[in-house]
């Protein structure tokens, strides 16, 4: 049976170190810091040893230096033709915004390895965005490390990577969020549910969240609650076998309502179960339920 082949990139300070000490503990043996041209040749040396690890992670990003050029030929070389022993090599993408990739730096007082005597903080980000953005572009799965804290990080990757389940299964992650507090950076599709009535306003409801009964009730008996789900549930179970086709592993849906609070927090719970029913591997994230009452 194929090894798995996994490479972790992202921008610095999204969250990669901690993301390869996971993939350590799913039995993967993993190469920091690789330049990107041996990769073929360290997965087929790594292989021949007869380990028996899960599979391979190699972590790659900008501090290759010019050798980071090569990454999308050798990637794209590497998913033409798989190296023998291994299945299609899997990208996993680390983002966050800007304002809290700043706040890591200045927290843990790392410099930022793009960082020059003529470029600070803020412009060597923007300048790793867009050398990076070919492989995001690429990636399988984007995650966004903005608002998760190590465990939220360690338990979506773990759900994500699992070697439990089918090698060739689409997971579909349903996150609900609040616009106030920012579209999620790994949506690959944006709903936005303000429009149905806010159960913020109603006093008795404002102890409870979404996933509550009452504040559920109340949402579905919006009377264009019913349409929209209809419509919703049609567009996406159209566009998933789509995905699928082109050979997505991974598809992020996020349901953004003002607060990320009650409203969005029901359509996603429903369209979780309407995906669940189709027989879909659906992984349901609340992301901003905590955040706040509005």
């Amino acid at each position: 049976m194929p090894k798995e082949l996994v490479i972790i990139t992202g921008l610095s300070g999204a969250g990669k170190s901690l993301a390869s000490h996971v993939f350590e503990d799913l039995k993967y043996y993993c190469i920091d810091n690789i330049p990107p041209n041996l990769m073929p040749d360290a997965a087929r040396l790594w292989h021949d040893s007869n380990t028996d690890a899960t599979g391979l992670a190699f972590v790659v990003d900008t501090r290759s230096g010019d050798l980071f050029e090569r990454f999308v030929e050798t990637f794209d070389e590497m998913k033409s033709v798989p190296v023998n022993g291994f299945s299609r090599p899997k990208v996993l993408f680390l983002d966050a915004s800007d304002d809290v990739l700043i706040k890591r730096f200045k927290e843990t007082r790392r410099r930022h390895p793009l960082v020059t005597d003529t470029r600070g903080i803020i412009e060597s980000i923007n300048y790793e965005r867009n050398l990076l953005m070919p492989l995001r572009e690429r990636a399988d799965k984007v995650i966004d490390t903005s608002n998760l804290e190590p465990i939220s990080l360690r338990k979506a990757i773990e759900s994500n990577f699992s070697t439990q389940r089918p090698a060739e299964a689409l997971v579909i992650t349903v996150v609900s969020f609040g616009f106030k507090h920012g579209i999620p950076l790994d949506a690959d599709l944006v709903f936005d549910v303000r429009f149905l009535t806010n159960p913020h306003y109603v006093e008795q409801l404002q102890p409870y969240d979404g996933n509550s009964q009452p504040v559920r009730q109340y949402v579905l008996s919006d009377p264009l609650s019913e349409p929209l789900m209809e419509k919703l549930f049609d567009l996406v179970e159209f566009s998933i076998p789509q995905y699928a086709r082109e050979g997505k592993a991974y598809l992020t849906i996020a349901i953004g309502c003002t607060g990320g609070r009650h409203r969005s927090v029901v359509l996603a719970n429903e369209l979780a179960r309407f995906l669940e029913n189709l027989n879909y591997t659906v992984i349901v994230e609340h992301r901003d339920i905590g955040l706040g009452k509005k």
